[in-house]
């Protein structure tokens, strides 16, 4: 039930109220589960820090499915290989697991983020001056 209640902060439309939806969930859950509460209010920031970034981002930002993914393939080789000579031979093989990967999230069709989605990113930073500037015609 927990859980699920803390779940609502995550269906929220817009970042005020997915902050506000988590102070209510502190709220509601204080009663029978102050730990619980005190925990979800101190880590306001973290958890509501997906909500800085474009909306089309959000699932994947507060999702650790793909690094569990990514994780579980570095462990995976990593067991192939079985005992490594050295420290450096670990790095080379999680360097070339994580080469790996942004390379797909590069060339294939399933990328991560997108081109256009990682453009919002760009213009949510844009202070107004810069965009102004950004706006000016080209001299020439």
């Amino acid at each position: 039930m927990v859980a699920a209640t803390v779940r609502t902060v995550f269906a929220q439309p817009d970042p005020a109220s997915t902050r506000d939806q988590l102070r209510l969930v502190a709220d509601m859950l204080r009663e029978r589960h102050p730990a619980v509460s005190d925990l979800l209010l101190e880590a306001e920031a973290d958890v509501t820090a997906y909500a800085g970034f474009p909306q089309p981002h959000w699932k994947k930002i507060w999702s650790t499915n793909p690094l569990e993914r990514l994780m579980r393939e570095i462990k995976r080789r990593a067991d192939v290989v079985g005992i490594f000579p050295d420290d450096n031979s670990i790095l080379r093989l999680v360097g070339a697991v994580l080469s790996e990967q942004h390379d797909e999230w590069q060339v294939t069709d399933r990328r991560y983020l997108g081109e256009e989605s990682m453009a919002l990113i760009h213009t949510m930073s844009q202070t107004p001056a810069d965009k102004e500037v950004n706006q000016l015609p080209a001299a020439g």
